[in-house]
């Protein structure tokens, strides 16, 4: 048999839950146990029929009383019962346990205040009293327990959400290094081969780039204005290898002060630009891009040329701008719901996206 099925399991685990408790947060209960007899001393203090000495006695008792109550009910019937939902069979608990110390209570008072007659008359005018005392305060402590355990439950959930978030995140950034560098060094590639000029500019331009992707793009946010340079720097580096007749334009209006934003987020609208359209067109072509700033706003509009053949729709499972605009809507979602619209439109000859972002 089992450890779990012998008739000294719930006291075990009475035993431990309690220990635990205890040395965990010893403080936190004893300070609302102090704060708690003080008010009931207070209370009784007000109704002037008892001297100090007979009231912190009496109300210590009363306090003693209610600590066993909650804590039998908070680490063997709420977990034995009311937490597996056997409702009824709590609820009969929690009143057997109040009938259990209820007389306990008055017969230790009684005989504790056996020369004042006056007390001991109360005491027995008012067994009722007592009674539901004791039911009300187990209740009240299980009350609690649901609220704190709910909000635990809550936290948990949400530290495993943040958690699971963050390393979609860090996935999903890790996916466009590799894709920008990618692309950049097979142009690179190219132009050594051709012995061509621009190939040390290239280098210089993806170095500055390369050194902002590692050092400065490992927080979650990065000003805007660092960002916005490392945009021009990219379009800087499209203009040293595209073809010549390329117009490539960033038009940035408003003013950039302390804004941030999410590393890395615009990058991906502007390599679909060229990979999936300029690329793709036969001849000449543009990509005109305009980056309106507000002071807790942005809006992005990219228009490109691309080629003769008509997309499939933006909406189906692999888009025509490929891994890197399903990236960029997937961190959209995690990193700003509910605060982007995110428009793309496609005809045969033009591409163009506008992405509205609350920063």
């Amino acid at each position: 048999m089992s450890v779990a099925s012998t008739p000294t399991a719930p006291l075990r685990s009475l035993t431990d839950r309690l220990g635990q408790t205890l040395m965990r947060r010893p403080l936190y209960h004893g300070i609302g146990w102090l704060v708690f007899f003080g008010i009931l001393v207070v209370l009784q203090l007000q109704a002037g029929e008892y001297s100090l000495g007979l009231v912190l006695i009496n109300e210590l008792i009363t306090v003693g009383v209610f600590a066993v109550v909650v804590y039998t009910n908070l680490f063997l019937l709420f977990p034995l019962y009311l937490k597996r939902g056997r409702y009824w069979i709590y609820l009969g608990a929690l009143i057997g346990l109040s009938v259990l110390f209820t007389p306990m209570e008055l017969v230790i008072k009684y005989f504790l205040f056996s020369s004042d007659e006056s007390v001991q008359i109360d005491l027995l005018d008012n067994m009722e009293a007592y009674f539901l005392g004791n039911f009300l305060i187990g209740g009240v402590s299980s009350v609690g327990k649901i609220m704190t355990d709910w909000i635990a439950e809550n936290r948990k959930k949400q530290e495993v959400e943040n958690e699971t978030m963050q390393s979609e995140l860090r996935f999903l950034k890790s996916q466009i290094n590799p894709h920008f560098l990618f692309n950049t060094l097979n142009s690179l590639y190219a132009l050594t081969l051709k012995k061509s000029d621009k190939a040390p500019d290239i280098v210089i331009k993806l170095s500055e780039m390369m050194r902002y992707m590692l050092y400065e793009c490992n927080e979650p946010e990065v000003p805007l204005r660092k960002e916005i340079n490392y945009l021009r720097n990219y379009l800087d580096l499209e203009r040293l290898r595209q073809r010549e007749g390329i117009d490539i334009t960033l038009d940035v209006k408003g003013q950039v002060v302390d804004q941030q934003i999410a590393p890395l987020l615009l990058i991906p609208f502007l390599e679909n630009s060229f990979k999936h359209g300029i690329n793709a067109a036969l001849r000449g072509g543009f990509v005109h891009a305009t980056l309106e700033v507000e002071h807790r706003a942005i809006r992005f509009d990219l228009e490109n040329t691309k080629g003769d053949t008509m997309p499939r729709s933006p909406d189906a499972a692999r888009p025509s701008g490929g891994i890197g605009l399903v990236n960029v809507r997937r961190r959209l979602e995690l990193l700003y719901p509910q605060r982007h619209v995110l428009e793309i439109r496609e005809t045969p000859g033009t591409y163009a996206v506008r992405l509205a972002l609350e920063l």
